[in-house]
């Protein structure tokens, strides 16, 4: 049994962390569902089209909880039930139109409220670490095989659609995004650019590109990691190889290009010493955002480095 000033430790974080983030309001982030209407319209929304029996084990609910969260979102005009095309006895689900901009809401106030909590953290990759090291103790999973390896064929290809599906869905950017990051695919040049892939397991889970920019600096460019690799250290890893190759290659400076709502990419860089450089307000991919520039002064690098 555990100590009871453990237990009595635990059950105090819990209430902390519940009202820290807003979990005991009537309405989460600001709108006017409760966590458990809320967490049907996130599954919805991230998987699209669920059966209930799937969304019932998503949930850890029981079928009884399900069937009136359904039946209430249903009311609300935000879910649409159907039978299976499959298995015309199963029942499936969608958002509606309706729902679709309900998760949008949600979704987005999740990620400021999140945002500003990650903001206000004096060292926000040590708190996900330690998170990460909880959830690992309370449900532990078989040895992750991380690794960076160079690019290949079908790589860029990839990364252009990695980053236009998961900034429409994450951040709501337009197509202009995707665009962008297609002509950067485009410049890559392997006579004087490098790039590196993260794999977790033997699939892809990030990316970064270290392009040429004038002898004296180099630009880290479209770094990305995938939502179900985040929390591995994997972004960390990816500008880590950016830093050492530059300075292997003798340049004095990095820069890179970024806007101030990637949060948890601008820590990355200050952890890793880049310092802000410029910033202005534009607008960019359908919306209003601000543009940073950041730089980071190499240390010459030698044979004992």
């Amino acid at each position: 049994m555990a100590d009871p000033e453990q237990i009595a430790a635990l059950r105090d974080f819990n209430r902390f962390y519940t009202t820290r983030l807003g979990m005991t309001r009537h309405g989460l982030h600001k709108t006017d569902h409760p966590l458990a209407e809320a967490r049907v319209l996130y599954e919805l929304g991230a998987h699209g089209v669920l059966e209930t029996s799937a969304l019932k084990d998503a949930l850890a609910i029981d079928a009884g909880q399900l069937s009136r969260l359904v039946k209430r979102l249903q009311e609300q005009g935000l879910i649409h039930r159907t039978a299976s095309p499959a298995d015309a006895r199963r029942q499936q689900v969608e958002l509606t139109g309706e729902g679709e901009a309900a998760f949008a809401r949600l979704d987005q106030g999740s990620r400021e409220e999140v945002g500003a909590l990650l903001d206000a953290l004096p060292d926000p990759e040590g708190a996900l670490a330690a998170i990460q090291k909880l959830r690992e103790a309370i449900e532990p999973t078989p040895t992750r095989d991380v690794r960076l390896r160079d690019l290949r064929i079908g790589d860029l290809g990839w990364l252009v659609e990695r980053h236009g599906v998961l900034y429409a869905t994450e951040y709501g950017w337009d197509g202009s995004f995707e665009r962008m990051v297609a002509g950067i695919a485009a410049a890559f040049d392997p006579e004087h650019d490098r790039a590196w892939v993260a794999e977790v397991d033997g699939q892809r889970a990030g990316a970064v590109l270290c392009v040429h920019d004038t002898p004296a600096n180099a630009k880290l460019r479209t770094l990305l990691v995938e939502p179900h690799a985040r929390g591995l250290g994997l972004g960390t890893r990816l500008v880590n190889a950016v830093i050492e190759h530059a300075r292997r290659q003798r340049y004095r400076t990095v820069t890179l290009w970024t806007n101030d709502i990637l949060h948890a990419a601008r820590h990355i860089y200050e952890r890793a010493g880049f310092t802000l450089h410029s910033e202005a307000p534009h607008h960019a991919f359908g919306h209003d955002l601000t543009e940073q520039t950041w730089s980071l002064t190499l240390q010459p690098w030698t044979e004992t480095h």
